[in-house]
């Protein structure tokens, strides 16, 4: 479950006792309370129900009853709540007053109502003047209006409250971006470092004020830094940025850390990103297997299918894809992926049957409906696609797209009303010239053909690359079969290798059967054989295996039999700890009995207990860890000064194992992994 005290109940003092002010202590209010503080929606609101009908002027839970309500999207109810909240709360309470109110602007802004919202901001701001969280709330919502002026106020404010906290500085040098600004957003950046020199969050910032003086190496060295701190999601954005900008740059950066590190899985997937992006696909898969070699996970495995998608091996793009649903088959995105691959490998029956699952499990996703027409008619049932195209209208009923492939197959059908009704509503919707995606098209079937060619002209001069296939679509429709195979040599020069597309496309049935068009498709499929080839050395053939390790249960905690480095242990296997950790007792043996050498001593790193203590532990590396038959190389783990602290076996080892079932009926892990196919 998401957390909601964290992520949402940002205005709420942590401190919730004030002086000579008589707060509920009941059961049921404190009950709800406890279960809000441990992400218990559902629980929260039972207790909190239950107190209202005992105790309806308790203004407080009415509180919490909104912040759970706008949690949970009901909007509505969350706004009645925190409207008798607002009435109910006692006039001295004043801080829990701004927790209401500033819960009420959280509602209004998901309702888009950003008048009422900075309203009650100031409420906020007004009963709890010292408090630097509300002005913070109000400058977000500020920036997001694009009122850099006032949000830069509310963050000096927050400066002259607490000088030595960096959000202050950081809001402003975020709006100096927001505005290019970019020298001035550095100094604030620069200051934030010196107040807090492991704040990620200032490393990838300045790397966007960096990029936007194209200063590409400074940028780079930031985004390095942020990414070692803490995989920072921003530093990964700008990365991809780089990628693009400064991809030679970037590639050899992330190459020396890698060498660097070369247990750390994170360089080699982070280098199949920069390849990914830059449509080198053999070498992005390259590094993504060698990345999910060293740490089994779903993401790099999708990752490995896009780019085989995008190479046109459609037999691997489905290997892997098929992996990233036996690793988790709760997300419906990779069932998608799946039936997308089945139709660019001309297999649009499976696809479809693929899709249909896909549409059981979300049957209010608009896109599942709009690629299954598409499988439909490249199938040739074209009522079915019609059904699906007019389902997915009226989910989204704004998209121009939509109108211009239902109105063409209308238009194939000989139904010319409801063609011209469709083509005319993409018209209306798809209005910018430089941006559209479908108005050429309806712009011709109106009879309009020059103004179709004015608009091809403009999205060619754009981006020729991206816009290329879409001209030879429209040039081979309107019969110029020159200007068509031109543009469709363009875009497989471009690296376009979607072929089962291009052969079932209705749009090139005009060139299909020329000599040329046969010609150039040859070619390229042969060039195409060729790149698929260049990856196959260094690829080995996969199949998932499944293994059971015994466990005991001591005290109510599961101890698994492992070794490492051959030494037998028995490990207690703890999903929610992050690192596999030791105590100084089993370190200092290890050591003593050639189990342990000095090279396999990393350094030291801080590490938070389970009570919430920090403590310092050296970081080791164990070459071997063994669990079943299973043989895991090259884990980090921490060796803790306290004796008696138990061996862990966290997530570093559980995630490069594979996905993991608890069987306590059998006392067994049943660990799904990947084995090479001898």
């Amino acid at each position: 479950m998401r957390q909601f005290i964290l992520s949402i109940l940002v205005f709420c003092s942590s401190a919730m006792l004030a002086d000579n002010i008589k707060r509920p202590d009941s059961y049921n209010y404190s009950r709800g309370v406890e279960a809000v503080n441990n992400d218990n929606a559902e629980e929260a609101l039972d207790y909190l129900n239950k107190e209202i009908n005992e105790h309806p002027d308790n203004g407080y839970a009415f509180a919490w009853i909104a912040l759970v309500r706008n949690y949970n999207e009901e909007f509505g109810r969350a706004l009645t709540a925190a409207n008798i909240a607002v009435k109910k709360i006692p006039a001295k309470d004043k801080e829990f007053r701004a927790f209401a109110y500033a819960t009420r602007a959280k509602v209004y802004l998901n309702l888009e109502d950003t008048v009422q919202a900075l309203k009650d901001c100031g409420f906020a701001i007004n009963a709890m003047p010292n408090d630097t969280r509300y002005y913070e709330a109000r400058a977000q919502l500020y920036y997001e209006l694009a009122k850099y002026d006032l949000a830069d106020k509310d963050y000096q404010k927050m400066i002259s409250l607490k000088a030595g906290d960096v959000m202050g500085y950081m809001g402003i040098g975020r709006n100096a971006n927001a505005q290019k600004r970019y020298e001035d957003a550095i100094k604030q950046f620069d200051y934030v470092i010196k107040l807090e020199r492991n704040y990620s969050s200032a490393y990838s910032c300045r790397a966007e004020s960096y990029i936007g003086l194209k200063k590409y190496e400074q940028a780079i060295e930031d985004v390095m830094t942020a990414l070692n701190i803490d995989r920072d999601e921003k530093a990964f954005y700008e990365l991809q940025q780089l990628a693009d900008s400064a991809f030679e740059q970037t590639v050899a950066r992330l190459k020396v850390q890698k060498v660097k590190e070369p247990n750390e899985q994170s360089w080699a997937y982070y280098l199949g990103i920069a390849y990914e992006n830059a449509a080198k696909f053999n070498k992005a898969i390259a590094y993504y297997k060698e990345s999910l070699e060293q740490e089994s996970n779903v993401i790099t495995a999708y990752r490995i299918s896009v780019c085989y998608n995008g190479l046109g091996d459609y037999d691997k793009a489905l290997e892997y894809c098929n992996q990233a649903i036996a690793l988790d088959s709760t997300d419906t995105d990779y069932i998608f992926f799946k039936a997308d691959i089945l139709d660019n490998a001309g297999r649009s029956k499976e696809a479809i049957n693929v899709m249909g699952d896909y549409i059981s499990k979300n049957p209010g996703v608009c896109a599942g409906y709009v690629l299954r027409g598409s499988m439909k008619d490249h199938f040739g049932d074209i009522e079915g696609a019609l059904e699906d195209y007019t389902m997915a209208i009226n989910l989204l009923p704004t998209t121009a797209y939509l109108y211009m492939v239902r109105g063409r197959l209308y238009h194939l059908k000989g139904e010319t009303t409801k063609a011209e009704a469709d083509f005319n509503q993409v018209v209306r919707l798809d209005s910018i010239p430089e941006e559209t995606k479908s108005s050429f098209y309806a712009y011709y079937y109106l009879g309009q053909k020059d103004k179709a060619i004015e608009i091809l002209n403009k999205i060619l001069d754009k981006d020729k690359k991206e816009n290329s296939y879409d001209a030879a679509c429209l040039y081979s429709i309107m019969g110029e079969k020159e200007k068509a195979l031109s543009y469709l040599r363009q875009s497989l020069e471009n690296g376009y290798r979607h072929f089962a597309h291009i052969k079932c496309d209705r749009d090139l049935d005009n060139i299909r059967n020329t000599a040329e068009f046969k010609a150039l498709i040859n070619v390229y499929e042969e060039k195409h054989l060729q790149e698929i080839a260049s990856d196959e050395e260094n690829d080995s053939a996969y199949e998932l295996k499944v293994e059971e390790v015994p466990f005991t249960k001591d005290a109510g905690v599961c101890k698994v039999k492992c070794s490492i480095n051959g030494l037998p242990l028995h490990f207690i296997f703890d999903t929610g700890a992050t690192d596999v950790s030791i105590s100084s007792v089993e370190a200092t043996f290890m050591a003593k009995n050639d189990f342990l050498s000095s090279t396999d001593i990393i350094g030291k790193q801080n590490y938070q207990t389970a009570d919430g203590n920090i403590t310092e532990g050296t970081v080791i590396n164990l070459k071997d860890v063994k669990l079943g038959s299973l043989h895991m190389n090259n884990i980090k783990a921490s060796v803790v000064r306290n004796q008696a602290a138990p061996l862990l076996l966290g997530q570093s080892v559980l995630s490069k194992l594979g996905k993991i079932e608890i069987d306590n009926t059998k006392n067994v892990l049943r660990i799904t992994h990947k084995q090479k196919i001898k």
